[in-house]
């Protein structure tokens, strides 16, 4: 997750943020360099049916690996959060946002029901259960294991971590009420399918399947 600098300033403060996962970007790095290592290899050494087949694969695979990976992104402005997920891209005004949750995956919901994933903003269930039990001992007068205050009293917050997608998720809860009453927050959401995804996907299953058959 990256976020802009706080300031003091109105503009500053509605700065965009941005929300990705570095595990899923560096996986998809290396699954890119993976297929590109063995799809070159056949192009270069492979009969012609190789290389077609290695085409075919490429086209169905890449576009998949770059859906799952590199392409989920959450970004939050000022008037709008827009949710970039694997194979569509949702567009929320604040005012249309009624919640957002993180339980087994974080989530936001619209006015009228409607749940979207937040793919670039993971759950990590073992980092939360980590940051629960830091959040246990410093409500105990504990010292907090990798915390730099090691006898703070009861009920003193300072100590007690919250996972990062929890951090996340109350940041996009406080940028959305400061900017639901806003005048350019204001209405419908509008969604996006990831065309450029979706079509050379289909067209390289649809020619691995023909030349498989062959």
């Amino acid at each position: 997750m990256t976020s802009p600098d706080q300031s003091s300033t109105p503009q500053e403060q509605y700065a965009d943020r941005s929300y990705r996962s570095p595990a899923a970007l560096v996986g998809g790095v290396l699954l890119l360099a993976l297929a590109a290592w063995l799809g070159g290899d056949a192009l270069v050494r492979g009969t012609a049916h190789a290389k077609l087949t290695a085409v075919a694969g490429l086209l169905f695979v890449v576009p998949l690996v770059v859906a799952f990976t590199l392409r989920p992104l959450v970004r939050a402005g000022a008037d709008r959060l827009l949710v970039r997920n694997p194979f569509r891209t949702i567009t929320l005004p604040w005012a249309a946002v009624a919640d957002l949750r993180a339980s087994f995956s974080s989530e936001v919901f619209t006015a009228d029901g409607t749940k979207y994933q937040l793919w670039s903003i993971p759950v990590s269930l073992r980092q939360r259960k980590k940051a629960n039990r830091q959040a246990q001992r410093a409500a105990a007068g504990r010292p907090v294991r990798g915390g730099r205050d090691a006898h703070l009293g009861p009920g003193t917050e300072a100590a007690a971590p919250r996972a990062t997608a929890d951090r996340s998720l109350d940041e996009l809860r406080e940028l959305q009420e400061r900017g639901a009453a806003r005048e350019g927050a204001q209405g419908a959401p509008v969604v996006r399918w990831a065309y450029e995804i979706l079509a050379p996907c289909v067209v390289g299953a649809v020619a691995l399947a023909v030349l498989v058959a062959l």
